[in-house]
């Protein structure tokens, strides 16, 4: 078994492009249970190093509906993984061990909803704390040898303290 390796480059101009076609197909093909698709993550922020997949925040009227639309997004290429840790989300995968795409569905107005968008938006708004964000990602990566779960420990203190301040923050911007 090949454990997948983070990587972490630069940020890609194409990353803004590569949401909009998905999203395109999305709203295609799962209709009138979506009520929102939103680019987060680091590929959402302009200037900021990433992993070079890309996150999508899908909100839906009706968690069971999406459920029974699942088959809908396997046949594109996405595995779905249920919950995957978080309650009340369903999460889905694309592109085996050279992941393109996470898919973080949840019903409209769960507060992983807004937590999601005012971090991306705080890091669009705060260039210091995103070129902070952008050094400590290539650094973990470089320091745990690309060992997922190893990047994602040594990230979370930071991600933590600048999602509770982000949530302050966009508490006084929406």
């Amino acid at each position: 078994m090949i454990t997948r390796k983070v990587k972490v480059v630069d940020a890609q101009a194409r990353w803004a492009e590569d949401f909009q076609q998905e999203q395109e197909v999305l709203y295609d093909l799962l209709g009138d249970i979506v009520e929102g698709i939103h680019h987060i993550g680091s590929t959402s922020v302009p200037d900021l190093a990433a992993k070079p997949i890309i996150d999508i925040l899908l909100e839906v009227s009706d968690i069971e509906a999406l459920e029974t639309q699942s088959a809908k997004l396997i046949n594109i290429g996405y595995v779905a993984k249920g919950e995957h840790g978080i309650k009340g989300r369903r999460y889905f995968e694309k592109g085996g061990d050279d992941r393109t795409h996470h898919l973080h569905a949840f019903k409209t107005g769960d507060p992983h909803v807004y937590r999601h968008l005012a971090f991306r938006d705080y890091l669009k708004a705060h260039p210091e704390v995103r070129e902070k964000y952008a050094h400590l990602k290539k650094k973990t990566a470089q320091d745990v040898n690309g060992d997922v779960v190893g990047y994602r420990e040594g990230k979370s203190d930071f991600v933590e303290l600048h999602l509770a301040k982000a949530i302050d923050w966009a508490r006084g911007s929406y």
